[in-house]
């Protein structure tokens, strides 16, 4: 009887034993799979502040020089993508200061940032004062980091 109830005891504790292994692999698995959340975003939302605030300030050299110079640049309107590469852009940037009726100033007011070490991917919601009237929309970075710091690779963006 004393042999039935440590061999019943043994194969219980084997099992627990297979279990926990079990799960701390799966756990540490998955573990490995998420990014670690401690990456330092400040350096990233320094530099978005700053495009908004150069573009705001009408300083268009300023303003282009967050941008690679081969970055790309999309808007979407009603679905159908417009992309320009950066030159035209930012001729088309500096025409908008110049027609416009009042000065134009466009603020962020939420900013979603994914970054490691070396690309970042932000999703930064906007508002466009122009005068009396308010434009709010999205603006998508993909952002690279250089020698001299965060660059535009990529900015889609769209109006609501």
């Amino acid at each position: 009887m004393k042999n039935d109830e440590t061999a019943s005891l043994q194969l219980v504790m084997k099992q627990f034993v297979i279990l926990s292994s079990f799960l701390i692999l799966v756990s540490s698995f998955i573990a490995s799979c998420s990014p670690a959340s401690t990456v330092d975003d400040s350096a990233v939302r320094s530099f978005l502040t700053r495009y908004f605030s150069t573009w705001s300030a009408k300083d268009m050299d300023g303003y282009g020089s967050c941008f690679h110079e081969q970055a790309r640049i999309t808007f979407v309107q009603q679905g159908l993508p417009q992309s320009q590469g950066l030159t035209d852009f930012l001729h088309g940037q500096k025409l908008s200061h110049a027609n416009a009726s009042s000065p134009m100033t466009e603020v962020p007011t939420d900013m979603k940032i994914l970054s490691d070490d070396r690309t970042a991917q932000a999703s930064v919601r906007w508002k466009l004062t122009k005068g009396a009237e308010i434009i709010t929309g999205t603006d998508c970075f993909t952002l690279v980091k250089t020698p001299v710091g965060w660059k535009i690779m990529s900015l889609v963006f769209y109006n609501d």
